[in-house]
């Protein structure tokens, strides 16, 4: 199975993990995990760990449809804070940085983050491989189709399993080029698909596999959930964790959530169903 490697730490993904995402911005497409200011987001972070997190993934940019694109300014102002009272609170989680910004990339690892998530796996700005690939940090790599400002408008695939495939076939042999082997892949539900496309792509999951390295299911309280049943995103709840679930039958290894208690439970339940140690 895989172990993720950052700074002298190790994180086992024998069996699955979960991700607990905190927004430090006002514009998230879920109310509830925007953290307005340190004590808050300490606050939210604390009880994510008691709830059996592994990884905090800390954003300060909505990607949401439609959303407005900040600096990397704003977004460094809004991190640095954040990352450097979690390391002085909670000094043994880890923490992600949900960033396409190279800058932020590099100036967040220095204040301790170990992990780099990035929606545009490094198109969006081609500097942020280097960064990845100077840090020797995780790096998560997310396929998309256009960019939040369109990606929402008739998204069209001939094949979208084997269009995401191939795209990371793609990747892996760039990042392995440039000595990045410690990768994490994010089919990027949402992000330019139709909600039948998201299904194909969960129901698909498993032939990832291939690919040889770990896999990222980030699902929680999306579209592909609230508009088939005809309800809010915070109604949501229940539809997660049963595509969580499903996800997991699937070979994600890791779970990018809002509620991690009801996560950290359903990996609990499935282990015990696939007799995997925890």
């Amino acid at each position: 199975m895989f172990t993720l490697q950052s700074k002298g730490k190790l994180l086992s993904l024998d069996s699955p993990v979960v991700m607990g995402i905190v927004n430090l911005t006002s514009d998230s497409f879920y109310a509830e995990s925007r953290s307005q200011s340190v004590s808050e987001a300490l606050t939210h972070i604390e009880s994510m760990i008691c709830d059996g997190v592994s990884i905090i993934d800390l954003g300060a940019q909505s990607t949401r449809p439609g959303a407005t694109l900040l600096s990397d300014s704003h977004e460094l102002n809004q991190l640095i804070p954040v990352i450097e009272a979690v390391r002085e609170k909670f000094p043994d989680i880890w923490i992600s940085i949900d960033t396409f910004y190279a800058k932020v990339a590099d100036e967040c690892i220095l204040a301790g983050a170990h992990i780099i998530n990035d929606i545009s796996a490094g198109e969006f700005e081609p500097q942020m491989l280097d960064v990845v690939a100077k840090h020797k940090v995780p790096f998560i790599a997310m396929h998309k189709k256009g960019n939040p400002q369109n990606m929402h408008l008739n998204p069209e695939y001939e094949n979208v399993t084997q269009e995401v495939l191939n795209y990371f076939v793609t990747k892996k042999n760039l990042f392995e080029k440039m000595g990045i082997y410690d990768w994490i892949l994010d089919l990027g539900f949402g992000f330019g698909k139709t909600v039948s496309h998201n299904f194909q792509l969960l129901n698909d999951s498993e032939v990832f596999s291939v690919i040889g390295r770990p896999v990222l299911t980030g699902i929680s309280r999306k579209s592909m959930i609230y508009k088939p049943l005809n309800i809010s995103q915070s109604e949501a709840l229940n539809g997660t964790t049963a595509l969580n679930m499903i996800a997991l039958d699937h070979g994600s290894h890791i779970l990018r959530v809002h509620d991690v208690k009801e996560a950290f439970e359903c990996i609990e339940l499935y282990c015990l169903l696939k007799n995997k140690k925890r």
